[in-house]
């Protein structure tokens, strides 16, 4: 059977997941990426290095996530959110997002005192300075969800 996901199995969906993927599009070009994340229930949260992804989106805020949860071929759902970029710069709001993320991800990590991309390691000197760390959030404009259940 296939069906429609409702606001809250959506934000449910996206509060379960902690890797979905970004898309962004500037200068004629789409580019899609994995993300790690954490949805707090009013924005999606992630971080990253300056790359394509981050000068895509400083172009063109306008962004497309996906996340899902494939349990079996037949048997999957899937969440699809129209939103905008916004780097954050404020100092609290920029710590608070990453304790967020950190907080989120690293129970799940196999060897989690050693992340430096994450601000988690052991040798201070692997993390860089925070001005490396670009923290940025995604506030949806509009979300879907579909389903299969076998």
């Amino acid at each position: 059977m296939l069906g429609k996901l409702n606001e809250v199995e959506i934000d449910n969906l996206l509060k379960q997941q902690v890797i979905g993927r970004l898309a962004c599009h500037a200068d004629g070009k789409t580019y899609i990426v994995p993300i790690n994340y954490v949805y707090d229930g009013k924005n999606i949260y992630s971080h990253s290095a300056e790359g394509k992804k981050i000068k895509m989106m400083r172009k063109n805020p306008e962004v497309c996530f996906e996340v899902d949860e494939i349990q079996e071929v037949f048997k999957w759902k899937s969440a699809i959110v129209w939103g905008r970029f916004e780097e954050i710069t404020d100092l609290d709001e920029k710590q608070q997002a990453m304790q967020g993320i950190i907080h989120r991800i690293m129970p799940l990590a196999n060897h989690p005192t050693d992340h430096p991309s994450h601000g988690i390691t052991e040798n201070e000197s692997d993390i860089g300075t925070s001005v490396d760390l670009i923290v940025y959030k995604i506030t949806p404009t509009k979300k879907t969800g579909r389903f299969e259940n076998k």
